[in-house]
């Protein structure tokens, strides 16, 4: 199966695991599973780094090296991507949360959140 982290659920796999839940350390350990982040995520560390916000503190050039050499894939943001957030009820308001739900849509990957509101969504969603 192929799973999209959302940005918070990358950060704790990345840097602070035992933030994860059983549940999304299972679906992320198991190596049956394809692991992919959003430009989008990184994008989203940028600037609220740059804002300070201490959820967000990590380095994204090291965060980004340091996932694709554990395995992850880069997901580009597309025209389609951008595109399919128009489609999305106004459920939550964070651009990066709408497009990496368009980018699961679109791509058929299951997106992983701990966001309750992120997970309302239809389709390829699991709150873990």
């Amino acid at each position: 199966m192929n799973l999209l982290l959302d940005t918070h659920v990358l950060l704790w796999a990345a840097a602070e695991p035992e933030k994860l839940s059983a549940d999304a350390e299972e679906l992320i350990t198991d190596s049956t599973n394809r692991l992919y982040f959003s430009a989008a995520s990184l994008w989203e560390v940028v600037i609220k780094n740059s804002l300070q916000r201490p959820d967000f503190h990590a380095d994204p050039h090291l965060l980004r090296r340091g996932l694709l050499d554990n395995g992850y894939s880069e997901l580009s943001i597309s025209a389609q991507h951008t595109l399919g957030v128009a489609r999305l009820p106004l459920i939550h308001k964070d651009p990066f949360d709408r497009i990496l739900v368009a980018q699961a849509e679109a791509e058929g990957f299951l997106l992983l959140t701990a966001d309750a509101l992120v997970a309302q969504y239809p389709g390829p969603i699991r709150r873990v």
